[in-house]
């Protein structure tokens, strides 16, 4: 990180801001939480039974969040970014010559997979389990819950096009309210009933697991949903820095969060009934309404930090070749990380509305929850470990000791979301495979496309004596051919020749070249050669948390000696169309998945910014 995120002077404001954007998901888990580790067979609310349920979530947010991910996992950045594709860019990156490079290439798409699947339950189950609070404040009134609750994510959905710039100088202030009044509800009911304290002792959850056995694995499944924001403290370490990020937790989120959670328990140690919602019923009554809105806001909060999660992958994803070109607006002048991604957008709300109308309610919901957030968490382990592996010394094997052991926890923990599978978890591991499929479809396609092209590229050595030989007509002007290997001549400009028998006095072959790192500096960005007379290749290098820009390109070339007028510039593009051929490297369904793919893509004069009056695509005809 720069030492601006982590310079005394501004570390209260970001952590400050860090809590609206970090902190929402985990943040708003006591609406849900506790009623879900009570939904197995045979675990009743009982003194014993809540103090091993409370001992369970205690040592969670210790072993899960604090120790992997706030200790451990912040520390494995790609240069300051974090997120399961920054870090298994950098795993790729440091394990070049490792075996298990293909592998894991393959654990962190799948990883991305999950986190995409998990990103249409997170609003759905935030915003529908704050407004459930409705019931608990009026609850002879007949309020129309899921109708309400559409609204609210329709709203949300709606103004992600405006980006998040204004309303988010709000959010760290509204969670820290949100987290203030979580401690107070917890010691005021701690106070009268201290014995909750006894759950601090680890054994007390030992014992519980010990006792239910195959029972208890339905218990752990409802206390995950309490760890379930851990991976948005790693996807959002870019955005403000890991002190900021350690010193909201340590000092705010976490022990707001279990001093709610020993309040729930000692509110169901008097009143287990209490069980249908602790959270509201913690609360005094003349408090509902206010709490119900501010719980509200909270989860609008939750579920906008998601959503930008879910863009900011979808980006890192497009770029790295796993997604088709998709159309990305920048919400904000200043921040680059406020994008908008239309398609990602609209997807999520129709997700999010589709299991709020079919689940009907936050309890049914957490059925559905937990599963692929598990596999996304557990898959970072590993990711995390093969990095620390390449490190040398005594702290690097501490670390992958300790970091081995919470693996078991990764594991019991995906074992106990398993149970899930038939009361609704199926949905997102299944969306999350279907996701999963798409981007190995979309990687393979385009490697059989790139194989193809190179195939009938035609080497430079033959081009340049062909221009000798039969030189075309020169034109005044710079002419711009985007080629997608650096290797032979673009098919567009042979074409070009063929067809107009024309060539430009200055063409460029441009090439941009994404790495593994999420930014590259000015001094490695550009290569320039020369190829012949007239002919220059420029090859640029772009981090994968950076969305390129042709003019900048080619402004930026003009100090290496590649002169840019722009109204004399014109870009040849090459596109291509997509048929069935007879003999093809994809199998049938998934060559017609990529080619619907490849239809939807955005035009790339669009996705790289060409001024449109000056583009001339030439089209050709590509069996696959």
């Amino acid at each position: 990180m720069s030492g601006e995120h982590n310079s005394s002077g501004r570390l209260a404001p970001l952590a400050l801001a860090a809590l609206g954007v970090v902190f929402g998901d985990i943040g708003t888990s006591p609406l849900y939480a506790m009623s879900a580790c009570f939904n197995g067979p045979g675990i009743a609310v009982t003194p014993e039974h809540v103090l091993g349920v409370l001992s369970l979530i205690f040592w969670s947010l210790v072993l899960v969040i604090l120790l992997k991910y706030v200790s451990v996992v912040l520390n494995a950045d790609n240069k300051g970014e974090g997120g399961v594709l920054a870090l298994t860019a950098l795993v790729i990156n440091t394990a070049r010559e490792s075996p298990r490079r293909k592998i894991y290439g393959t654990l962190g798409i799948l990883g991305a997979s999950l986190f995409f699947a998990d990103g249409a339950i997170t609003p759905a189950i935030s915003v529908l389990s704050a407004v459930e609070g409705l019931h608990v404040a009026a609850p002879d009134a007949q309020i129309p819950i899921l109708p309400i609750t559409a609204l609210v994510l329709i709203g949300l959905f709606l103004i992600q096009r405006h980006g998040t710039g204004s309303v988010g100088k709000v959010f760290g202030p509204v969670m820290l309210s949100w987290f203030l009044i979580l401690s107070v509800m917890g010691i005021s009911w701690i106070v009268r009933e201290p014995m909750v304290m006894l759950a601090l002792d680890p054994t007390r959850g030992l014992s519980l697991l010990a006792t239910h056995q195959i029972g208890s694995l339905a218990v752990l499944a409802g206390v995950f949903l309490t760890v379930t924001g851990g991976e948005a403290l790693y996807a959002d370490m870019g955005h403000f820095g890991k002190a900021p990020i350690r010193l909201g937790w340590i000092c705010v989120v976490m022990p707001a969060l279990v001093m709610n959670y020993f309040g729930q328990g000692a509110l169901l140690i008097q009143n287990p009934a209490a069980i249908s919602n602790p959270f509201y019923l913690m609360a005094p009554a003349w408090s509902l309404w206010p709490l119900v809105i501010l719980a509200t806001a909270a989860t609008v909060i939750a579920s906008q930090a998601v959503i930008s999660g879910v863009f900011s992958v979808a980006t890192q994803a497009v770029s790295l070749g796993l997604l088709p070109r998709l159309r990305l607006e920048h919400s904000s002048a200043v921040h680059a990380g406020q994008i908008y991604v239309p398609t990602m957008n609209w997807i999520l709300m129709v997700a999010a509305l589709t299991l709020v109308m079919s689940f009907g309610s936050s309890a049914a919901l957490a059925g559905a929850y937990g599963l692929a957030v598990s596999g996304a968490m557990t898959i970072v382990t590993p990711l995390t470990l093969s990095l620390i592996k390449s490190r040398t010394g005594r702290e690097s094997r501490t670390l992958r000791t300790g970091l081995s052991l919470l693996f078991v926890i990764d594991i019991a923990f995906l074992l106990a979301n398993l149970t899930k599978l038939e009361d609704g978890g199926w949905l997102p591991l299944v969306s999350g495979l279907i996701i999963y499929w798409l981007m190995q479809t979309w990687q393979r396609g385009r490697a059989s496309v790139m194989a193809r092209l190179l195939r009938e590229q035609k080497p430079v050595r033959d081009f340049v004596e062909e221009l000798k030989s039969d030189p075309p007509v020169r034109v005044t002007g710079t002419a711009i051919f985007l080629d997608a290997k650096a290797s032979g001549i673009p098919r567009a400009l042979l074409n070009n020749i063929k067809f107009n028998r024309v060539m430009h006095e200055r063409v460029v072959l441009l090439t941009v070249v994404t790495r593994e790192l999420p930014r590259i500096s000015m001094s490695k960005r550009l290569t320039v050669t020369p190829v012949c007379e007239g002919i220059v290749r420029v090859v640029a290098q772009v981090g994968f948390m950076e969305k390129p820009n042709i003019t900048e390109i080619l402004r930026e070339a003009e100090t290496h000696g590649v002169p840019y007028d722009p109204e004399s510039t014109t870009y040849f593009l090459s596109r291509e169309e997509l048929i069935p051929g007879q003999r093809s490297d994809l199998p049938p369904l998934r060559r017609k998945a990529f080619m619907q793919m490849a239809r939807n893509a955005q035009v790339i004069a669009d996705y790289y910014g060409l001024p449109p009056g000056r583009v001339i695509e030439i089209g050709t005809r590509l069996e696959i």
